[in-house]
């Protein structure tokens, strides 16, 4: 599996993923029924941020996007977002996804990542994320409306770097 930066070319792969999973109502709040312009505008990162694909046989079997979490006296921390297309879980993308983010950060000089908006029940991106150092540092209650669960909560997760 390869891990390279997007490309505006490459948005056409990653849109129907993307739409899939946020429409499934189970991981990101984004808002339903975006186009794929909407979506793009909110994916595909600029500088100082950067969107990459993980590309195995050919084919986008995922993406995540990084950069600063906040602007200016916030800059130092990096945050990150993750999909994998749902036919290709279970195969070890997230977690080099993952492990990309965690080198592309530190490699960029950031202090640490935070993860702000972790569904409580995405057992699998905790456990993923825990694998790779990352803490819980808080719960927001019943900030999340998933689909088939109701109000969860949402984790911010830390890693120093």
């Amino acid at each position: 599996m390869e891990i390279r930066a997007a490309t505006p070319q490459d948005w056409p792969r990653i849109y129907p993923f993307w739409s899939r999973i946020v429409e499934a109502g189970e991981t990101y709040a984004y808002p339903l029924g975006l186009s794929a312009d909407e979506a793009r505008a909110l994916w595909m990162e600029e500088p100082p941020g950067l969107t990459v694909v993980a590309v195995d046989g050919g084919e986008i079997v995922g993406s995540a996007k990084m950069g600063p979490n906040r602007p200016g006296r916030g800059a130092h921390v990096a945050t990150g977002s993750f999909m994998v297309d749902p036919g290709r879980q279970g195969r070890g993308v997230g977690r080099a996804l993952g492990e990309y983010v965690v080198a592309w950060s530190r490699d960029n000089g950031y202090h640490s990542i935070q993860f702000n908006a972790v569904v409580q029940v995405n057992d699998a991106a905790v456990r993923l994320w825990q694998a790779l150092g990352f803490v819980i540092v808080g719960t927001v209650p019943e900030a999340f409306d998933h689909q088939s669960k109701g109000r969860v909560g949402l984790h911010i997760m830390v890693k120093k770097l």
